[in-house]
């Protein structure tokens, strides 16, 4: 049963996954991986992959079996697991729990070559709709707290498999660095009872020179102080704490923007390894007015060394304005 540990003195969990035991040897480095050879996300391979949870797919095909063009299943490594109690304890001065939550996979393409920069705007919208349900179905879970939705996109950015995926991990706690968002967040509100992302949405579009497209729903920004190169923020113009509360017509224009905002990338940075990030609101939180939901993409350009690590400073080689600029005026 994998483990959360609480470090005792800035109060971050850490999930100590036995699931995933590695000995010292599998720390090595090895040269990069091979591409090509079996793939269980590919169809007619649905047996190498837990059963579905959801699953969109053509009306006489039956579960797990080819027919789908998106599928979600259960990690077959997860970090956590769905079945027990948290057993909540302490040593001394540490406190710990089960690791209990969930860990899926979700298949965004039947097609092994697709990325998300290259599917139809159609099923880009599907995945966020899978997203959305996924979430609404986990919050009927009294243990979970909060669901991260993230995309390893490469070898560099933690992808283990190239076929296209996305994963989500929902958990018993809100993560310290979610609670840190949420608390700047309300901060800002209590002073002038204004959302800070509300006030960033107008002020970008006032001064321009970090907007890198809109439209009638979402605007995509290169945000004032970036972690990474190019690093591009993805969010609703409507004040929305929670992704779950989308529109459908605002999924439509989530997946042109964002289909558009991954393209663009793409073709500046010849096809960047990247994660993006959703987003949101904890399943129970009174942050409705101050906090603003929304995606961020960073793409893997960078190594994370010791400065980083012992500061928690970024250092970052390309101004946001200027990144800003080579997105919005790249011809597609």
């Amino acid at each position: 049963m994998p483990e959360l540990r609480k470090d005792p003195i800035i109060g971050r969990w850490v999930i100590i996954s036995t699931e995933r035991g590695m000995r010292p040897t599998d720390f090595t480095m090895m040269e990069e991986k091979k591409k090509g050879g079996f793939c269980p996300f590919c169809p007619g391979n649905e047996g190498a992959t837990p059963p579905e949870i959801l699953c969109y797919r053509e009306n006489s095909t039956k579960p797990n079996t080819p027919g789908w063009s998106l599928r979600v299943v259960a990690n077959k490594f997860p970090a956590l697991r769905v079945e027990g109690e948290l057993n909540r304890e302490g040593e001394g001065v540490y406190d710990r729990m089960n690791g209990i939550g969930a860990h899926e996979v979700i298949i965004e393409s039947p097609y092994h070559s697709d990325t998300l920069s290259t599917i139809s705007v159609k099923n880009f919208e599907d995945l966020l709709w899978a997203f959305r349900d996924r979430m609404i179905d986990l919050r009927k879970d009294a243990r979970l707290k909060y669901v991260l939705i993230f995309k390893n996109q490469g070898e560099s950015a933690g992808a283990s498999l190239e076929h296209t995926h996305s994963q989500l991990i929902a958990l018993p706690i809100v993560p310290k660095r979610v609670t840190e968002e949420l608390e700047g967040a309300k901060a800002y509100y209590s002073y002038k009872e204004r959302c800070i992302f509300c006030d960033i949405i107008r002020q970008e579009t006032k001064q321009g020179s970090r907007v890198i497209s809109e439209n009638q729903d979402f605007i995509v920004i290169a945000p004032f102080a970036p972690r990474s190169p190019f690093e591009t923020w993805i969010l609703p113009k409507r004040h929305s704490c929670a992704f779950d509360d989308g529109q459908k017509h605002e999924f439509e224009n989530l997946a042109r923007i964002f289909s558009d905002t991954l393209k663009r990338l793409d073709k500046v940075l010849s096809t960047p390894p990247y994660n993006f990030i959703l987003h949101t609101a904890p399943f129970s939180n009174g942050c409705g007015d101050s906090y603003h939901w929304h995606f961020e993409i960073v793409p893997k350009l960078v190594k994370i060394a010791g400065f980083e690590w012992g500061s928690g400073f970024y250092i970052n080689p390309t101004p946001p304005e200027e990144s800003a600029r080579f997105m919005r005026e790249v011809k597609l």
